[in-house]
């Protein structure tokens, strides 16, 4: 059993260390998107270099990464709620913080959506909600997302998803951390 639990943390974390945006704007123009823009490792990012095409591109290879990698520890492990956080935990670090760029990726946002996604598509909705209230009302798009990104833990506590919402409050935290450290 460790044995697997390891295997499944190294598994989640290689693949969540694919960061599409930064692989995407070297095949498209040859160039490191660290280097380019606000230097984030980010869908964003990658639209505001390379257009609709390259933001899209960019969300499937991160949401992929997450449906796919979930999807597996999923039928590996069978309604194991706290297996699957961990493998969307480790999803996200190493997004964040992915060894082969120098521990220096994207903030993780798409992740724990997609994340959210895959274990209460529900919580999207009610995001998706949160979303358009708090933009008519803070009119910044970042802030706005961050403090809707809070109803997502809030929804799946509301719901007596317990473990849902320990875990998706812990994502939560960790995709806070690089917006903090990145002003």
């Amino acid at each position: 059993m460790i044995l697997t639990i390891t295997s499944i943390i190294l598994l989640s974390y290689c693949l969540g260390s694919i960061t599409g945006a930064y692989y995407i704007t070297k095949w498209m123009i040859g160039e490191d998107i660290r280097t380019l823009g606000s230097g984030n490792v980010g869908a964003r990012n990658a639209g505001r270099q390379l257009g609709k095409k390259g933001f899209l591109c960019t969300l499937l290879i991160d949401i992929a990464k997450v449906m796919i990698t979930l999807s597996l520890v999923s039928f590996i492990f069978p309604e194991n709620e706290i297996i699957l956080l961990i493998s969307a935990l480790f999803l996200l670090v190493g997004h964040i913080w992915p060894v082969q760029l120098g521990f220096k990726g994207g903030k993780g946002v798409v992740v724990f959506l997609a994340s959210t996604l895959f274990f209460m598509p529900l919580a999207i909705v009610v995001l998706g909600i949160c979303m358009g209230i708090s933009y008519l009302l803070i009119r910044n798009f970042t802030i706005a997302g961050l403090v809707s990104m809070g109803s997502i833990p809030v929804t799946a506590w509301i719901l007596e998803e317990t473990y849902f919402a320990i875990g998706l409050f812990i994502l939560l935290i960790v995709v806070v951390i690089p917006h903090i450290q990145r002003k």
